[in-house]
């Protein structure tokens, strides 16, 4: 019984204490709440009072900005009235203008006489003939500017491509050197009684000239196909020992025979040197030939070859199609390999031989108006021209123009020396400079300009030569002494 009630005592005491603490618990949060309301009041205040600042503030900007705008406009409307007034008084000034101008016009009119339309037709006709002649002034200017770029131009590609180009600066002569293994040998040439350099002779065209030169002799000929034939004749004899007048025909058939072959793979060599491409076959045979042709001196085939290098650089300096030229400045002289038995100059016989082996227009045109037959109309025909002029007439490339270039060279020398005063004179750059050297006591500075001015002016009116001759003349004096 005391258990019981015991027990029932604890469980009132728990459920008291547990009142208590529902009680304890509602009244935290009723206080945790109204402090959370109490924040969130002060903070919305808060929120509000800034929202309220804040809007403050923009209507204050606003008003500001709606002030300085009214400003803005009050101002662009003064502006406006005052442009108003302007154009109104732009017109009446255009107005009168007008007025003091149509005025004048009849005033015009009736002192000159002429209506507005004549007076207007008289205006232009002024004018035109002022164009014209402005516009004439300068074509003329432009003209000269032109032709004088275009000398420019010529010279610097020409010089570009002679400087480039290494050719040699002999000249073929007449006579062929053959050296023999010893002297026994020309009692063998000569044969008995002769007969054996006289079949010789009869049976190749070519003078056999025997001296007492040492293990020597010499063949001369002017026709230098015979010449080489002969010299193939002679090698072959020499070669095989028996020398009779029978063996001489025999071995100088087969040397014909040898200089068809080397005239075919001549103008194969010349065909792949001058970088053409293809070329007919019998174009290239009769180029061959030409190896043992000269002109003034110069090979024929040597003188296509550099003409055919000098062309191509030229074109390729000024954009135009290289190898046409190329083929152009290497078949410019082939007409000479054809015989006196076809009638017409070189250059024709040449450009139909070209033509009918298929070669272009252009390439056809070049070879017949390369020697100013037929007036050049192509580019690649002057080039053609131009690449011939320079390979026949630089110094060293034919016999004729060395011995005029080395007369001009003693004339220049001749005429500065003949001045007094002068001490020394060189001519320089192949004759493109002179330099003269004077002696300082006889020659003061002023006089050293005369002799350079006199010495030019002699030279323009007595020599003819290409491009300039620069005239230096050089006054030096020196004092020298010895400390001891």
């Amino acid at each position: 019984m005391g258990i019981a009630m015991g027990a029932g005592a604890v469980a009132s005491a728990l459920v008291v204490g547990l009142l208590v603490l529902v009680l304890v618990f509602t009244w935290l949060m009723a206080r945790r709440l109204q402090a959370a309301q109490r924040r969130a009041t002060e903070e919305a205040g808060q929120a509000r009072e800034w929202a309220e600042a804040q809007a403050a503030g923009q209507r204050a900007e606003l008003d500001r900005r709606e002030q300085r705008l009214t400003e803005e406009l009050d101002r662009v409307r003064a502006r406006e009235t005052e442009l108003a007034g302007r154009a109104e008084e732009l017109d009446r000034l255009r107005a009168d203008a007008r007025e003091l101008t149509d005025r004048r016009r009849r005033e015009l009119e009736r002192a000159a006489g002429l209506t507005e339309g004549q007076a207007r037709a008289e205006v232009v006709r002024a004018a035109e003939t002022e164009a014209r002649r402005e516009a004439a002034v300068t074509v003329r200017e432009i003209e000269r500017q032109a032709r004088d770029q275009g000398e420019q131009r010529a010279r610097e590609i020409i010089a570009g491509a002679v400087q480039r180009l290494a050719a040699e600066q002999t000249t073929e002569t007449v006579v062929t050197t053959f050296r023999l293994t010893s002297d026994d040998v020309k009692g063998r040439i000569i044969g008995r009684e002769g007969r054996n350099i006289r079949a010789f002779e009869a049976v190749t065209g070519v003078n056999l000239i025997i001296d007492d030169t040492p293990e020597l002799v010499q063949l001369s000929c002017f026709d230098p196909v015979r010449r080489e034939m002969a010299r193939l004749t002679l090698e072959a004899l020499l070669a095989d020992g028996r020398i009779h007048p029978a063996r001489i025909e025999e071995l100088h058939e087969r040397s014909r025979f040898d200089v068809d072959q080397l005239c075919v793979r001549a103008g194969e060599d010349a065909v792949l040197a001058a970088r053409v491409g293809e070329l007919h076959p019998e174009l290239s045979r009769t180029l061959g030939t030409l190896r043992y042709r000269t002109s003034y001196g110069q090979n024929v085939l040597g003188h296509l070859v550099e003409s055919a290098h000098l062309a191509g650089m030229m074109a390729a300096e000024l954009g135009v199609d290289e190898m046409l030229v190329r083929r152009a400045a290497l078949l410019h002289d082939i007409g000479k390999a054809m015989t006196h038995e076809v009638p017409g100059s070189h250059a024709a016989i040449g450009a139909e031989y070209a033509r009918r082996h298929g070669e272009a227009a252009e390439v056809v045109h070049a070879i017949e108006a390369h020697h100013g037959e037929v007036e050049p109309r192509t580019v690649e025909a002057v080039l053609t021209q131009a690449a011939d002029a320079c390979s026949g007439g630089r110094p060293g490339a034919r016999r004729e123009s060395v011995e005029s270039y080395v007369r001009r060279l003693e004339r220049l020398e001749q005429i500065a020396g003949a001045h007094d005063g002068v001490a020394k004179v060189f001519a320089m750059q192949a004759g493109r400079e002179v330099r003269v050297m004077v002696q300082p006591e006889v020659v003061d500075d002023l006089g050293a300009q005369v002799i350079a001015r006199e010495v030019a002016r002699q030279v323009a009116e007595e020599l003819t030569y290409p491009g300039q001759i620069r005239i230096t003349v050089v006054r030096e004096s020196r004092a020298t002494e010895f400390a001891r």
